[in-house]
């Protein structure tokens, strides 16, 4: 027997073995359990989310010969018949090499004709918006006064193609790209049934890759057996993506975090020395950043289960979210400049080079070092942000120790107050380095508790952001006041944007 393809073979023949679309399964379940059918359907979405599929299923609903139902018996001549793709009264056209006039009418001269075999002539019009404006107009006529045994399933990548006076005598549904997890979970179920063994990590990879597209990951699945001489692995998987080590992207924004040019060039290199796409790479890069801003807005938002979890939460800490979305603008536009750069790596190390040169000033917090306390200095009469710029710390507990405020210390015992949108903070570990440095800055045991609450602006990062925003105010003032942009902004009816300006280390306006 010929080798029948995943992606054909698995192909749902009923409302219960399709995945992701139990929005659009309900309500076509609901009009047929209480005989409440239309006659013309739409099905909108992406390539390979089950637009096709879902046609072929509700036309067995229609014609099982069990009756209308939502369960067709999938036994029947016309439930056989239809899976096998040859039922009379199934009519598939692919409007993207049927477009003309003349060849709808032709179609729709036969839709008068009651059915051969079946309850109802079912027409499926696959990429209908490809149809030209003569064809829709010829079409129009029919689904205005349809006969009582046609029904209509158009399916479509683009709806907005599609004109309105159609669209209004459609039910339309809108398929769901489906979710990474949900497309991992089933091809699981696939390789179960096949008996194939497989690693969990190589279906996240393909079901990644897949964009949504159940098909596509079947087909990439199909692929990766091939690939894999019967086993699915993940290291045979990502060598035949060419994805992306996400611990190549993490070096990266280390690098850039800690301003090292030098460290983020040889990750560049050792990329392009095993020959990975930049294009995949500056996407994940953009799909990192997400994370990394979820993780400073919404910390619970990041799965327990993410591999990641503690570098993207460590770097949450470490990059300020301005910093975060500038990188994750520069990462898109440097997809769309790659094309246009001398070769990929160069477009690829050109965009990493933006990252450095271009930041909201006093981003990446990470830059100013800590001070040491003078030998002989009493820290124990000292200010808590004072004293928190003074402790041996580093990334995430550094970050603690610069956002929290000081509610209450008795003796070695110090109560800390954390704003609530930087929970993720608060972590036992980063309270546990805090606590170990301060007793190393104090020669003494000492006790770290850490709340979470509301911001009063006593914290040494509040105050530097005060201390900045005073500096940025007097050189927008000396900007205002400069003779020479005064003349300029009479000459050309201009305005000078405070936003725009910033004070340099010297105090003075740039």
């Amino acid at each position: 027997m010929s080798y029948q393809v995943l992606a054909r073979k698995w192909r749902p023949r009923d409302f219960g073995s399709l995945v992701g679309q139990e929005h659009v399964v309900r309500a076509l379940r609901h009009a047929l359990e209480h005989q409440r059918l239309h006659h013309a359907y739409l099905f909108t979405g992406t390539r390979g989310v089950g637009k096709t599929t879902l046609a072929r299923i509700l036309a067995k609903c229609l014609n099982c010969e069990t009756g209308v139902t939502p369960q067709p018996c999938g036994i029947c001549t016309a439930c056989v018949e239809i899976d096998a793709g040859r039922f009379i009264d199934l009519l598939e056209v692919d409007a993207a090499t049927n477009t003309r006039v003349d060849e709808m009418r032709q179609l729709l001269d036969t839709a008068q004709y009651a059915p051969s075999r079946g309850r109802y002539k079912v027409y499926v019009i696959d990429e209908v918006h490809q149809l030209s404006g003569h064809a829709f107009n010829a079409m129009l006529k029919t689904l205005e006064e349809p006969p009582e045994h046609l029904k209509f399933i158009l399916a479509t990548t683009d709806p907005q193609k599609i004109p309105v006076t159609v669209l209004s005598r459609c039910l339309q549904f809108n398929l769901k790209q489906m979710p990474p997890a949900a497309i991992a979970a089933h091809l699981g179920k696939v390789l179960e049934n096949e008996k194939i063994d497989f690693d969990r990590e190589a279906l996240a990879l393909i079901s990644r890759a897949a964009a949504g597209s159940m098909r596509d990951a079947l087909s990439l699945l199909d692929q990766a057996i091939a690939h894999g001489g019967g086993r699915v692995a993940a290291a045979s998987v990502s060598e035949m993506l060419g994805a992306i080590d996400q611990t190549h992207l993490l070096r990266l924004l280390a690098a850039v975090a800690a301003d090292d040019a030098r460290a983020m060039l040889s990750v560049a290199d050792e990329m392009q020395a095993r020959s990975l796409s930049f294009d995949a790479a500056l996407a994940d890069l953009a799909s990192l950043l997400l994370r990394i801003a979820m993780a400073q807005t919404v910390p619970d938002a990041l799965a327990d289960d993410l591999p990641e979890r503690a570098a993207i939460v460590e770097l949450a800490a470490r990059l300020d979210a301005e910093s975060v979305q500038l990188y994750y603008e520069i990462a898109l536009q440097g997809r769309e400049d790659l094309p246009l750069a001398p070769d990929e790596h160069a477009g690829f190390v050109m965009t990493l080079l933006r990252m450095l040169a271009f930041r909201p000033e006093g981003g990446n917090r990470e830059r100013v070092a800590p001070m040491k306390a003078k030998a002989g200095t009493p820290a124990a009469d000292k200010s808590w942000p004072e004293l928190a710029q003074q402790l041996a710390l580093t990334g995430a507990a550094r970050e603690l120790a610069r956002n929290a405020e000081l509610r209450r210390r008795e003796g070695s015992v110090f109560e800390l107050v954390v704003p609530k949108e930087k929970a993720y903070l608060a972590d036992r570990n980063y309270q546990e380095k805090l606590k170990t440095a301060l007793e190393q800055h104090l020669g003494g045991g000492v006790s770290v508790k850490v709340s979470l609450g509301e911001a009063s602006g006593d914290s040494a990062a509040a105050i530097e952001a005060g201390e900045r925003e005073a500096r940025r105010a007097e050189a927008a003032r000396a900007v205002r006041s400069d003779g020479f942009v005064q003349d300029l902004v009479d000459l050309f009816d201009g305005k000078v944007v405070d936003s725009t300006i910033a004070s340099n280390e010297r105090g003075t306006q740039k």
